[in-house]
């Protein structure tokens, strides 16, 4: 998937984390949903905001960045 037109970063917003779509909603927030169990449906619900391809960004750009640690 390609998340760049999707996750930004702007030193400004949440400390220069990267984002979606410029909104206060930090890739770590969705990240931290997901590995408390929460569904996609749940996230949704919860945040009208975000779609799909929003939280499927999020998830491609973390495997994007740990494919890019130091040995891996």
């Amino acid at each position: 998937m390609n998340y760049q037109n999707i996750i930004t970063i702007e030193a400004g917003k949440r400390g220069g984390r990267p984002v979606i779509r410029g909104m206060r909603i930090a890739v770590a927030d969705v990240l931290g949903w997901l590995a408390a169990g929460m569904t996609y449906e749940e996230i949704l619900s919860d945040y009208p905001e975000l779609t799909e391809k929003d939280i499927g960004a999020c998830l491609a750009y973390a495997a994007d960045r740990e494919s890019k640690e130091p040995g891996a």
